[in-house]
């Protein structure tokens, strides 16, 4: 009796220990960017694979930045051989070959990536920033407030998730104000903030006075030149308090909680991503007034807040126009 109640007791704890190692073992997630995570659109990823570590529990997080297109798919093979349960970055041009081949070769792992392109079955899922909601109620704040009629768009490349950004700006301005021309300029690059700052010099002496910053570096032009700006990807009132009247935010968390449930779960697949972007999901949204929400006419505070509540409940949609828009 006493060997046989030693032996269930090996078990037991063998069991129990099993278990408690199981239970231990953390979820990992690996992030590769092209550009520093200083640039918004990256910035807004690591953000949210920070927050997942903070709020998920017992998750392990790794990334690399400035990664140059030759380097992109060794450093993402790199993550995939050292096991990670979700890989995720930014695909957009160079890295949308080399991330789509390392995910075929590699189909035990979770691969989801900005992409303008479509998901691969079984593993590698595609989002992008579907902002285009908030970016539609800054054009409708800029159409209502501009003195001159003369509004700004710096903006990176003219691919379709940007496009689309700019052309929802500009079709909420003439929403609500049919005099309004735009101005556009395309950097191209993903972030040159001297150029972007050059552009935005450029557009305020044509008679711009509000300027969409689709890209980091406006905020210094308008500084210097006292003119007020929007901002995107993030809340970047803190940059140029006095500047930055709101923007849109995207925010990454939904589709990193989304993306680690179902990894957990074993149930993932690839899919489009793209729902978890949007406002009725609370992917994005339109940034705080901050100090101007006692600056701008409360009956335009108010059709803004209007037009968020109808676009949250089904009842008002946002075009979605990724044609390369035309400057005014």
């Amino acid at each position: 009796m006493k060997k046989t109640a030693l032996v269930i007791m090996i078990v037991l704890l063998s069991v129990s220990y099993s278990f408690a190692g199981s239970q231990s073992k953390a979820f990992r997630i690996a992030a590769i960017f092209q550009t520093a995570i200083e640039e918004p659109w990256d910035g807004v990823i690591h953000q949210a694979c920070l927050k997942a570590k903070k709020e998920l529990g017992n998750i392990e997080y790794e990334f690399t930045e400035k990664i140059a297109a030759a380097d992109f798919e060794k450093v993402l093979r790199e993550y995939a051989e050292r096991g990670f349960d979700l890989i995720v970055g930014d695909a957009f041009l160079a890295g949308e070959e080399p991330a789509r081949r390392v995910a075929k070769d590699y189909p035990e792992i979770a691969f989801a990536f900005g992409s303008e392109f479509g998901p691969v079955s079984p593993n590698f899922s595609v989002f992008d920033n579907w902002i285009h909601e908030p970016a539609y109620l800054c054009g409708v704040i800029a159409g209502k407030i501009t003195k001159t009629n003369m509004l700004g768009v710096v903006a990176a490349i003219p691919i379709g998730e940007v496009n689309r950004l700019v052309n929802a700006f500009k079709a909420g301005a003439l929403k609500v104000n049919p005099k309004v021309k735009v101005k556009i300029a395309y950097i191209g690059g993903w972030f040159d903030p001297p150029k972007a700052k050059e552009a935005a010099i450029a557009q305020i002496e044509a008679g711009a006075d509000l300027i969409f910053a689709e890209r980091f570096g406006v905020f210094e032009a308008c500084k210097e030149k006292g003119v007020l700006a929007f901002g995107n990807m993030s809340d970047q009132n803190a940059l140029a308090p006095g500047v930055v009247i709101t923007g849109p935010v995207w925010d990454m968390y939904p589709i990193i909680k989304f993306c680690t449930e179902m990894v957990k779960k074993k149930a993932w697949v690839s899919m489009d991503l793209g729902e978890w972007s949007m406002m009725a999901k609370g992917g994005s949204r339109l940034a705080p007034f901050h100090a101007f929400e006692k600056k701008l006419p409360t009956e335009v505070i108010q059709q803004v807040r209007d037009l968020e509540k109808k676009i949250i409940n089904g009842t008002f949609r946002v075009p979605v126009d990724e044609q390369p828009p035309v400057s005014d």
